[in-house]
C-alpha cells in the first residue's frame, strides 16, 4: 500500500510472479487511473517515494511512470512532480475494455477448435453471467 496524502493506494508487489516489478506497478497505476479511482489532476508521489514503499529500485518506479507517461496516463511537470492526465473517454474505455475484448476473442477461438457454435457459446456465457449474479 502506497499513501498519497489522504489516500492509500492498494499497490502492492509479488517477487514471486513472473511479470516484472516495473509491469506490476503500471498496470495497478493504469487500472487506478482507468477506473477513476485516480482522477486527473492527483499528484502521484515521487520516483524515489514510490521506491522505497514498495521496497522496489528507482528504476523500477522510473520505467513504470515513464510507460505510463508515454502512454499518455500521466504528466511530469518540471518542479511540480507527476500528476494524473486528463484521459479522455475513448482512450478510458480502451484500456477497460481492450483486455476484456482479447480474453473473448481467445475464449471464442477455444471454442471454435473445441467444435462448439455461436449459440452454444452464448448459452454458456448466459449460464456464467446467471450463476455470477446469483453469487453476488
Amino acid at each position: 500500500m502506497v499513501r498519497i496524502g489522504d489516500t492509500t493506494l492498494p499497490i502492492t508487489l509479488s517477487l514471486e510472479a513472473s511479470t516484472p516489478l516495473y509491469e506490476q506497478i503500471e498496470s495497478q497505476l493504469r487500472q487506478l487511473i482507468v477506473s477513476s479511482v485516480l482522477a486527473a489532476g492527483t499528484p502521484l508521489p515521487s520516483v524515489r517515494m514510490l521506491a522505497s514503499n514498495l521496497g522496489c529500485s528507482v528504476i523500477t518506479t522510473r520505467r513504470a511512470y515513464q510507460d505510463l507517461e508515454q502512454e499518455g496516463l500521466i504528466h511530469t511537470l518540471q518542479g511540480r512532480g507527476t500528476i494524473v492526465a486528463d484521459v479522455p473517454e475513448e482512450i478510458r474505455l480502451q484500456h477497460q475494455h481492450g483486455p476484456i475484448e482479447r480474453s473473448l476473442q481467445s475464449a471464442i477461438a477455444q471454442a471454435r477448435a473445441a467444435g462448439l457454435s455461436h449459440q452454444e457459446l452464448r448459452t454458456m456465457l448466459e449460464q456464467i453471467l446467471t450463476e455470477e449474479e446469483s453469487q453476488s
